[in-house]
């Protein structure tokens, strides 16, 4: 009857006509009930029935018989703690437009337990939308989930396991090369044990970032395992980690996946102790067959035995003797006590350590100490014994010999005071090396620095002509300023202004450029651009050469930066165009080109360089040229060509090198009659892009509004006055002092200071960097502009400065002079 109204609800006619049909239907309906552990359900929501299958009664042991099928009988069985949840879900969908539900419980058992379920629903509707049945299936998921919870607690045992075992656990990944051969493995997993040896986490890392000196052995043994699926056992010594492992691996996954798990431990304790075990069981039979020769040689002097449980001592009158005791004593038996009594006082002490260690866990004995003979004189013995044992290992018996080694610790004496000696005279012989070097040291920066003003007195003549020059411009254009505003001739005046401003412009550049060239502070490498370095330098080199030489540079578009001290590469440019300026006494052509290169293979070889990029710096003269012969001498330190007293010969040497300390090589091609091409190769620096200090823009100057006060300090009047008009036009409140002192005065009253500006070379006892510092103990937060007519990093560096701090060179311009100071009060 339950079918046919499921069958009659499903709109198939039962009538006669029908009846064919629905027999096919109702086989089918209950073939697939049968084909499945579903349980099926069928709810009717107007009549708020439920039609169930067999497999209610089969799964959950409820009698369809008496089976009360409403809808509420069905919640009724769901787990009071999924009831709320479930009633929630499945009338979401029914009230809602949704066709189809699906949730996890638990069902209630005709036995009173209750079983996990997935349950699945598909809502029908009428053609208004509205819900009017709902068909679905009940899944027992009870064996599934117990197997998953098994599988769980096994895995979870699993893992309890490896993280208390003391054994290290690791799945470890083999890499392999295009041959097949293994080159590197990784570590995916690993257990605490595994963290706590290698004291480091180091899943996900390749063995060979970490250890890359590790032996071919661990590489090999791993991939074999992981290639043939042959276990491995065995027990290695790891050079890189200094520790020896026991070690099983086994493959793992699939064999393509190239996996192994394996399982070691730190077996180092157990190796030495064994190691010890070894030299220890050395030592006793070096000890026992040195009693053996001492006997048949004579050199044994007594013996004894000492019997433990007793403590008494029986000796022969050799011994006795020995110890300067009665030979009678020794029959009659002694205690330990009187044995040491004639042992020397220093050495008793460790003479009663050495004898309870032996009996407390040793067997074999040997000891050297020092003992009185009846004379009264010390001198060296060796007993050599064993402690004899029950099998208990109660000590029983303790006999032993003695030996006479004061001749010989007489000789090992005087070979440690020789051997002092000598170490003594080693120690001195370094240091009078060390000494001889820092003089070297020494010497060889003094060469460094003579080469470098050698070159700087080749500059002096050029630039007194030079700089002559540029004050007779500046000088004429500040007269004829002074004449034509007499003569109320104004338009002029611009003209002249410019003309004086760009002569004074181009003889700061010049005064920077010597400055910096002829430093002698040692400076670090540092990213260097050689465009802007050959471009800073075309002029300090054309006034070096003279005017009968044309000098061209040539910077290449995307020049690579290297890393060099710029001191030391500009003094070896000059110094070549100084060489090349020398092979061309009737006057010629310089050529300084910079360019990107690449060195691999036979080109690499053929300069002895490694693979790699470089940059190239060459200068190319249309000189003389040089031999083969003077090409291979050119680099040794001393030579030259040159007359006496117009070259050191170290030019080439120091260039040499040079270019070898940076990294980099110097190479020679000349050609006698055609010109020379020195080209010195420098390695490409990959870091940071080099910052073109002369690509910084102005800050915009306007006039302030707050008056703030600036204290001026610097001997010179002319700079004082400049400072002040031109401070003053924008707005500030200026107060002046003329030497250190008086503005330490100042600075130490009560008159508001917002910015100290000052020279850094000052009269009155103190520089003006002292002064400012003076000055912050009262000021801590005073704001400072340094003024210095020296190189900007000579007197005071920036990683010297503090904050609030900067530092201007002279001469500069006013904008940039306000322009700094604005930006300190902006701070």
């Amino acid at each position: 009857m339950r079918l046919r109204a499921a069958l009659e609800d499903a709109g198939i006619d039962a009538g006669a006509d029908g009846g064919r049909t629905i027999e096919e239907t109702r086989e089918r309906y209950r073939l697939a009930a049968k084909a499945t552990n579903d349980t099926i359900w069928d709810w009717d929501f107007a009549a708020n029935h439920v039609l169930w299958n067999d497999a209610l009664e089969q799964a959950y042991g409820h009698p369809l018989a008496t089976l009360d099928t409403s809808g509420d009988w069905w919640i009724a069985q769901i787990h009071p703690d999924d009831r709320a949840r479930v009633y929630d879900s499945i009338h979401a969908v029914i009230d809602g437009d949704g066709t189809a539900w699906s949730d996890e419980y638990r069902f209630h058992r005709q036995d009173g337990s209750y079983a996990d379920v997935l349950d699945r629903g598909h809502v029908i509707r009428d053609s208004e939308g509205n819900a009017v049945r709902m068909i679905g299936a009940m899944l027992d998921m009870s064996q599934i989930r117990k197997a998953e919870t098994a599988l769980r607690q096994s895995e979870e045992r699993s893992r309890t396991m490896l993280e208390t075992i003391e054994s290290a656990f690791a799945i470890i990944q083999v890499k392999f090369d295009a041959d097949d051969s293994p080159i590197d493995y990784r570590f995916l997993e690993a257990n605490p044990a595994f963290e706590r040896q290698a004291g480091v986490d180091l899943r996900g890392k390749w063995v060979t970032e970490f250890a890359p000196d590790l032996e071919r052995f661990w590489f090999e043994t791993y991939g074999h395992v992981a290639k043939t699926g042959e276990p491995a056992s065995f027990e290695n010594y790891a050079k890189a980690f200094e520790r020896w492992f026991e070690v099983k691996a086994v493959r793992v996954g699939e064999p393509a996946d190239r996996q192994i798990a394996v399982m070691f431990s730190d077996v180092t304790a157990r190796r030495d102790a064994e190691e010890r075990l070894r030299t220890s069981e050395a030592v006793a039979r070096e000890n026992a067959e040195r009693v053996q020769l001492a006997l048949a040689a004579g050199a044994i002097i007594g013996t004894w035995h000492w019997d433990l449980p007793s403590d008494r001592f029986t000796v022969d009158e050799a011994f006795a003797r020995a110890f300067g005791l009665a030979p009678a004593l020794g029959h009659e038996g002694l205690s330990l006590e009187q044995v040491i009594a004639t042992v020397h006082p220093e050495d008793r002490p460790g003479l009663i350590d050495a004898i309870n260690a032996v009996i407390t866990r040793g067997h074999l004995y040997a000891h050297q100490y020092r003992v009185r003979r009846t004379d009264g004189i010390y001198y060296w013995i060796e007993a050599n014994g064993r402690v004899d044992r029950a099998d208990d290992g109660t000590p029983l018996s303790f006999p032993g010999v003695l030996i006479n080694v004061d001749e010989r610790r007489s000789i090992a004496a005087e070979r440690d005071r020789a051997t002092a000696a000598l170490r003594t005279l080693n120690e001195t012989l370094e240091q009078r090396v060390a000494a001889r070097t820092a003089e070297l040291m020494q010497a060889e920066e003094k060469l460094r620095q003579s080469q470098k003003m050698e070159a700087v007195g080749q500059l002096t003549g050029g630039l007194a002509h030079d700089f002559n020059n540029l004050l007779a411009g500046i000088s004429g254009a500040l007269e004829l300023m002074g004449t034509r505003i007499e003569q109320g001739r104004w338009s002029d005046v611009d003209k002249y202004i410019v003309t004086a401003q760009g002569a004074a412009k181009r003889a700061a550049a010049l005064t920077h450029r010597l400055l910096a060239f002829s430093r002698r502070q040692t400076l670090d490498p540092q990213p260097t651009d050689v465009n802007r370095l050959i471009k800073d330098m075309a002029d300090l080199i054309q006034r070096t050469v003279g005017p009968s030489i044309v000098v061209d540079t040539i910077g290449a578009i995307g020049l690579w930066p290297t890393l060099v001290d710029a001191s030391q590469l500009e003094n070896a440019l000059l110094n070549l165009c100084i060489n090349a300026r020398d092979a061309m006494p009737d006057g010629g052509r310089i050529m300084v080109e910079a360019s990107n290169m690449w060195m691999e293979g036979d080109v690499a070889k053929a300069h002895d360089m490694p693979d790699g990029q470089y940059l190239s710096l060459c200068v190319t003269d249309t000189g003389t040229g040089m031999t083969p012969d003077v090409i291979a001498k050119a680099f040794d330190p001393f030579f030259t060509t040159k007359p006496i007293g117009q070259g050191t010969g170290l030019g080439l040497s120091m260039i040499y090198g040079f270019a070898n300390q940076s990294g980099g090589r110097v190479r020679i091609q000349s050609e006698v009659g055609k010109g020379t091409a020195i080209s010195l190769y420098l390695p490409r620096y990959d870091g940071a892009a080099v910052r073109d200090e002369h690509d910084t823009g102005k800050t915009p100057v306007e006039f302030t509004e707050s008056g703030e006060t600036i204290l001026i300090v610097d001997d010179e009047p002319t700079v004082r006055m400049l400072l002040t008009d031109a401070l003053g036009d924008l707005g500030y409140t200026l107060i002046e002092a003329s030497d250190s002192l008086a503005g330490l005065k100042l600075l130490r009253s009560d008159v508001h200071i917002d910015l100290l500006i000052t020279d850094v070379g000052l009269p009155g006892g103190m520089n003006g960097r002292q002064m400012a510092d003076a000055g912050r103990e009262v000021r801590p937060h005073l704001k400072t502009l340094f003024i210095t007519g020296y190189a900007e990093n000579a007197a005071i560096g920036d990683e010297q400065l503090g904050p609030g701090m900067k530092v201007l060179t002279k001469p500069f311009a006013i904008d940039v002079l306000a322009s700094r100071v604005q930006e300190l009060m902006n701070a």
